[in-house]
């Protein structure tokens, strides 16, 4: 018998997960596998209304991996991030407008980590209009190319940067604001990150700036080119938050970004990261 009922919700990336509360998902031993399984499978796990607290979200988070805990401070509970664009609650907030834009978290570190192994986020306040978050699964869009630009697009590298992701939504910074940008170091990547299970996903998002050994323009173009075809709809999934809602994501092989809304709504989510141990190669 499975441990988990799962409904799938697009051919592409996305369940729903069913028949489990709060309180097992943070104290049943046997779920963590079981989930990490299903999050390979199916990219985005849903679970709908599950009013998950924080020290739950915690503790099932540590059934998953090490935790995260680079931005401890902004809320009371360790491991706890809380992601709002209320500077009242979260003095980075600015950082946040970027997350508008796809992305795979944990490209432009501060040293050499790899990016996060998966993150959940839990519903406290949501928009009044936009917020929803969509997913996008890159390693579909790998499958989907032919042999030739398997070929021609797994030679490719490309440089990622902090810079990159904020001048999306900040394109005239401050010096001041120009030079925290670049504290933080740039990072190549290759294109399509070959993963330990053989399968292959696709290093694009926000902070993807020029592709190595191309002329800036035409990298760009190409990059911009692959994003829009890695995020067509039919590989994406879009989830309509409602307040009590938790969502998992496989952030090794699924794009993400949440839906504009406005800078004093009052949605708030609360972020737990797993660290990852699979560097991009």
């Amino acid at each position: 018998m499975s441990v988990l009922t799962i409904n799938k919700l697009t051919e592409s990336v996305g369940a729903e997960v069913t028949a489990i509360d709060a309180d097992r998902l943070a104290n049943d031993d046997t779920l963590g596998a079981a989930i990490l399984d299903a999050l390979e499978d199916s990219g985005v796990l849903v679970f709908p209304g599950l009013g998950l607290d924080p020290e739950a979200q915690v503790a099932f988070c540590r059934r998953l991996g090490e935790i995260d805990h680079s931005s401890d401070g902004h809320h009371e509970i360790a491991g706890i991030y809380p992601v709002t664009l209320d500077t009242s609650k979260n003095a980075s907030a600015a950082y946040l407008r970027a997350t508008f834009d796809w992305h795979i978290d944990g490209c432009t570190p501060l040293n050499d980590e790899c990016p996060q192994k998966a993150t959940v986020l839990s519903a406290k306040q949501v928009a009044s209009s936009g917020g929803d978050t969509q997913f996008a699964n890159s390693y579909a869009a790998h499958e989907d190319f032919s042999d030739e630009e398997k070929q021609r697009f797994g030679a490719l590298r490309v440089v990622h940067s902090l810079e990159a992701s904020q001048r999306r939504v900040n394109p005239d910074p401050s010096s001041e604001e120009l030079a925290r940008w670049r504290a933080r170091p740039t990072h190549e990547h290759p294109l399509v990150w070959t993963h330990r299970s053989g399968r292959k996903s696709l290093v694009l998002g926000a902070s993807a700036d020029y592709v190595v050994g191309m002329d800036r323009d035409e990298g760009r173009a190409l990059l911009d080119e692959l994003l829009e075809r890695a995020t067509r709809p039919e590989l994406v999934y879009s989830h309509r938050w409602t307040v009590g809602d938790t969502v998992i994501w496989d952030n090794n092989g699924v794009l993400h970004r949440a839906g504009r809304y406005a800078a004093d709504s009052e949605r708030l989510m609360l972020r737990t990261t797993v660290l990852g141990d699979e560097p991009i190669q």
